[in-house]
């Protein structure tokens, strides 16, 4: 098990016109991704057949996954959607998810 990572970096990957950056510096990874909309296209999955909808699918949360393994690591990582923090995983047992991502979540059902 790993007692700590160090990196430096910075990766810009292009997914459909969508530019997603990735920094790190030291132990801290900023993920951008530029819009919520972005960030249901990737969330959403492969799409199903019409008019059937998608069954939550059964075993742990992955937010807490993702925790996990960050904090084994020993980093620390920022989701970002259009520059605002949404969850920061690796600072406690849980993901902080802030307020931005619950009014984007909300708001993306608006639009």
């Amino acid at each position: 098990m790993a007692s700590g990572l160090e990196v430096e970096a910075r990766l810009v990957i292009s997914i459909a016109g969508d530019d997603i950056q990735l920094a790190g510096s030291g132990t801290y990874l900023i993920l951008n991704i530029p819009s919520q909309r972005v960030l249901d296209k990737l969330t959403a999955g492969p799409p199903g057949p019409p008019g059937e909808k998608k069954p939550k699918a059964p075993g742990p949360d992955p937010l807490q996954q993702i925790n996990d393994v960050v904090r084994q690591l020993g980093l620390i990582l920022d989701l970002r959607v259009a520059g605002k923090t949404y969850v920061t995983f690796g600072t406690a047992r849980t993901p902080k998810i802030s307020l931005h991502a619950v009014l984007g979540k909300i708001g993306s059902f608006f639009s």
